[in-house]
């Protein structure tokens, strides 16, 4: 194998590298991290033959623009977006969720992501790349992860160290399906607040903020009034819980969120529905929908068991 490897054109707006993200390290205030719609990133890696928790570039709104050398070699991008392939000077619109072979000289063009935020490149092969506790993800607020912990930036390369043999274009049929009602399950400080805030929670509709990132996703509306303190002593915090600071705008903490935090939390979204409320841009509406525990879990493992037919079909 020649040297391979990737140069950026145009980085992209806020492209890093993601995987699974990093367990149990909640204990010294490190979060998962990882790839923020789990799903798309699982069926990137599977069109390409790779390991399914291999490292892939995640990016928002606008992806990077790619110029490869090297000996051919399989990518796929997953998401709603829109990107060329351009061979010789010749541009092809490329169709998300099927394998291209890319070969030495050709460009990917990751022009927008489409009424979504997150889209995902996975190449087929192994990346020089380095691990932190046993992950490459990328936290930019804390600097954790491969390239010092800092997003991606134009000319810098993706190197390879080895390619996958087989490269047979794969592609599948799926579609993003689109989420407005979030279900909830109530929150460990859900008595803090107002029977009329409670009933503002789940029969009003949210805008979500511009301000919102992998963080955290803030939300703009009628205010939510707590009636036993607007902060406590900090606590523990997960991927999905949902804060209500003293302004009385709901915040979800997401995939990069602080471990601990004093606001009270009125409710924990359903992972079922995590994917698709990671993809939900600015000034949209959201509403949430109480469910109950043991609901939650139940479409979670048929969520989970949908995912690996979809990947079987691959």
């Amino acid at each position: 194998m020649i040297n391979s490897y990737f140069k950026f054109i145009r980085s992209g707006i806020n492209t890093t590298y993601q995987d699974k993200g990093r367990e149990n390290l909640y204990h010294i205030g490190i979060p998962y991290s990882g790839a923020m719609d789990n799903r798309n990133f699982l069926i990137a890696n599977k069109l390409v033959n790779n390991n399914l928790n291999a490292p892939v570039l995640e990016f928002a709104y606008q992806g990077p623009h790619l110029k490869y050398q090297g000996d051919t070699i399989i990518i796929a991008i997953t998401g709603d977006v829109i990107f060329k392939i351009i061979k010789n000077g010749v541009e092809y619109t490329g169709n998300c969720y099927e394998s291209y072979q890319i070969e030495n000289g050709d460009e990917i063009d990751i022009i927008s992501t489409n009424k979504t935020i997150y889209g995902y490149l996975a190449i087929g092969g192994e990346i020089d790349i380095k691990f932190q506790w046993k992950s490459c993800s990328i936290n930019t607020n804390a600097k954790i992860g491969s390239n010092n912990g800092k997003k991606l930036e134009n000319n810098q390369t993706i190197k390879l160290l080895k390619l996958n043999s087989n490269k047979d274009k794969k592609k599948i049929d799926y579609t993003n399906s689109k989420v407005e009602n979030i279900r909830v399950i109530k929150g460990t400080n859900f008595n803090y607040f107002s029977d009329e805030g409670i009933k503002i929670f789940f029969e009003k509709k949210f805008i979500v903020s511009k301000l919102s990132d992998r963080m955290g996703m803030r939300l703009q509306g009628n205010k939510i009034n707590n009636v036993v303190n607007t902060n406590i002593k900090s606590e523990g915090l997960i991927k999905g819980v949902i804060q209500v600071p003293p302004d009385g705008n709901p915040i979800i903490m997401l995939s990069d969120h602080g471990t601990i935090g004093g606001y009270p939390k009125i409710g924990v979204v359903a992972s079922v529905d995590y994917d698709r409320l990671v993809q939900i841009t600015p000034g949209s509406e959201i509403k949430f929908t109480e469910i109950q525990l043991t609901d939650a879990e139940t479409l979670f493992k048929l969520y989970e068991m949908d995912t690996d037919n979809l990947l079987s079909q691959i």
